[in-house]
């Protein structure tokens, strides 16, 4: 394994600017998640280290050599996909093989064997070994797409979205999957997606993006309690943190434009009068959709409430964060 230095990378694709100015080090052995909206430019990070695009500017730094002048199969990282990029005619045994057969590679039978057994030992598929990939089910033809990669053993694993196009029990249980494997292995993971809940679930350090540029880099609890901006606020927490004007409740910093409000930062019980417009029962808590006069916002409470719709409580912030009028922290 290996760290990775981004320094200064910029990436253009005509007019569109997909990658400004981005520097940021993947340090040995962590779990780093990159988060985005679509076109935030994640896939192309991906591919600027992995060598199938070339950057306009900046260097990229594995293991403290730049790579720019390496090609794809030179830098030695494996690459996981959305789709599952098996062939269909080979079993799971020859699939999981066919990198280590490489000519970059050239491991001998008996290695390849052991390697391939030892991968699907990770992975809990020993007894898929001899299906062919086409008679597997989603989620294990994804965990055999992982094991495509994890064969190489390489310098880092780079992941883009491989879990999205899952339902939601087997992105569940693929998150906690892949958190063991990287705990395990003591390898160098950069993945990429939307999905904040993988973000807070694996990473070590999650990376922010906005429009090409990282806005915050950070420990998932860090980007959780101080974002640096009401975007960044708004792409961690489920639910999404609650943003009001900062006139809705007294007592903020004078230049505030938003407060900022987690679902679980809102004390009930004293304060300002508010509706419940919607009670949500989850089982192990309760959302309340409250109505602040013109405001909507969600807070937590206990799962046997007897607050019912079109009831009243008072509420009032506990640790609100301030924002200014362009969405900084202030």
């Amino acid at each position: 394994m290996a760290d990775v230095i981004l320094h200064g990378l910029s990436k253009a694709f005509g007019a569109t600017l997909a990658l400004q100015d981005v520097s940021m080090t993947i340090p040995d052995g962590a779990f780093v998640v990159l988060l985005g909206p679509t076109g935030a430019g994640k896939t192309t990070t991906l591919r600027l280290i992995a060598g199938l695009d070339r950057p306009d500017a900046g260097d990229i730094r594995i293991d403290g050599q730049s790579v720019l002048q390496d090609t794809p199969a030179q830098r030695d990282v494996a690459m996981v996909f959305q789709q599952y990029s098996l062939y269909p005619h080979l079993t799971v045994r020859e699939n999981l093989a066919f990198p280590l057969r490489s000519p970059m590679i050239r491991m001998a039978e008996a290695d390849i064997a052991r390697q391939v057994q030892a991968v699907a030992e990770v992975l809990r598929i020993p007894h898929k070994l001899d299906n062919k990939a086409t008679a597997l089910s989603g989620g294990e033809m994804q965990r055999v797409s992982i094991g495509r990669a994890l064969v190489r053993n390489p310098r880092i694993y780079l992941m883009d979205e491989p879990l999205s196009s899952l339902d939601a029990k087997l992105r569940a249980d693929l998150r906690i999957e892949l958190k063991r494997i990287h705990a395990e292995m003591g390898a160098t993971f950069l993945y990429v997606t939307h999905d904040q809940i993988e973000a807070m679930t694996m990473a070590t350090h999650v990376g922010v993006l906005d429009h090409g540029r990282l806005v915050q880099f950070g420990t998932p609890r860090e980007i959780y309690e101080s974002p640096v901006s009401t975007y960044v606020a708004s792409r961690l927490g489920q639910p999404h943190i609650n943003l009001l004007p900062a006139a809705a409740f007294p007592g903020g910093p004078p230049t505030a434009a938003t407060i900022g409000l987690r679902p679980e930062h809102i004390q009930t019980g004293d304060g300002q009068d508010v509706t419940i417009h919607r009670v949500e029962h989850l089982g192990d808590q309760t959302r309340l959709h409250l109505t602040l006069g013109p405001h909507s916002l969600i807070t937590l409470t206990e799962p046997h409430t007897p607050l019912k719709p079109g009831g009243t409580l008072k509420i009032r912030p506990l640790n609100p964060l301030w924002f200014d009028a362009g969405g900084a922290r202030i």
